[in-house]
């Protein structure tokens, strides 16, 4: 069965287009090491909660968005060879600072129990 990796992730507003562009960067690499499919989904209706949220999980600041994605590998032993080729291979590095706060982004990884289509 498929693994999912899922993020949630503050982004400045004025790091849209910064934030997609390096997604498409790291695409390949994900998919290289064996991921299926990317979603990264910029926050459209988000709202604050009362007790919790995405945005306090974030400690969403007023000039940002969250941002939810996930990727989809198929299963744990290639989504965790990935996550060690952050420690080895270069093209990890050579992208760079990421356009987010790394601080407040939350992770996980996910066995799906049902997938409904």
């Amino acid at each position: 069965m498929s693994y999912v990796q899922g993020f949630l992730v503050p982004v400045r507003n004025a790091d849209k287009e910064a934030y997609i562009a390096s997604a498409r960067k790291a695409w390949p690499i994900f998919r290289e090491y064996g991921a299926s499919a990317c979603y990264e989904c910029w926050g459209d209706e988000v709202p604050e909660g009362e007790v919790t949220s995405f945005p306090m999980a974030v400690k969403l600041e007023e000039d940002e968005t969250v941002v939810f994605s996930w990727i989809l590998w198929p299963d744990k032993t290639s989504c965790d060879s990935c996550v060690a080729s952050m420690e080895s291979d270069e093209r990890w590095t050579e992208m760079g600072e990421m356009p987010f706060d790394g601080k407040r982004m939350i992770y996980g990884g996910f066995s799906p129990v049902f997938e409904g289509s």
